[in-house]
């Protein structure tokens, strides 16, 4: 019983830091988005449970074991709405066609404040992207050079296609 009490204590804490960084993020929110946010952590904490979750750069950050230099995925929100970043979503298989590229490896899932959350959907990217966590890690310098290989190679076709050299 003595283990079993532990642990249940365990979970308790670790569910009050989670909502205690999230509640220390919404401070700063545009009242609009907070629900968008809420909406969204719930989703990835339904998803991934064992994601630690604090802010960092601004954005509230979900990472595997502390490892805040390869975090699974982040909120950002704005003025005019959310974004849910993954790290390495160039990595994910992206069913539902809504990431849009970012920097290097880094893709965003945008929300507008009227949208709401799907959060099975959610919840599949997250569980994707905490699944390739150690592909990731492993490979980061190859996939990062693929990525910026892609994205050159879309940029001239794009130019060409423009009729533009």
């Amino acid at each position: 019983a003595g283990r079993l009490g532990l642990r249940r204590r365990d979970v308790e804490a670790l569910a009050v830091m989670r909502s205690a960084a999230l509640e220390a993020y919404l401070k700063g929110v545009e009242p609009r988005a907070r629900l968008l946010v809420v909406d969204l952590d719930d989703a990835i904490r339904e998803a991934q449970p064992d994601l630690d979750v604090a802010i960092k750069y601004g954005l509230l950050m979900y990472a595997l074991r502390g490892d805040w230099r390869t975090w699974v995925c982040a909120i950002g929100a704005g003025t005019s709405g959310v974004a849910l970043r993954f790290l390495y979503g160039v990595l994910l298989a992206d069913p539902k066609h809504v990431l849009r590229a970012g920097s290097s490896v880094l893709m965003t899932w945008d929300f507008a404040l009227i949208d709401a959350v799907d959060s099975a959907a959610v919840g599949s990217y997250v569980r994707e992207a905490a699944d390739r966590y150690d592909e990731y890690r492993a490979n980061a310098p190859k996939i990062l050079e693929a990525s910026r290989a892609a994205a050159k190679a879309r940029r001239r076709k794009s130019t060409e296609s423009r009729g533009e050299r």
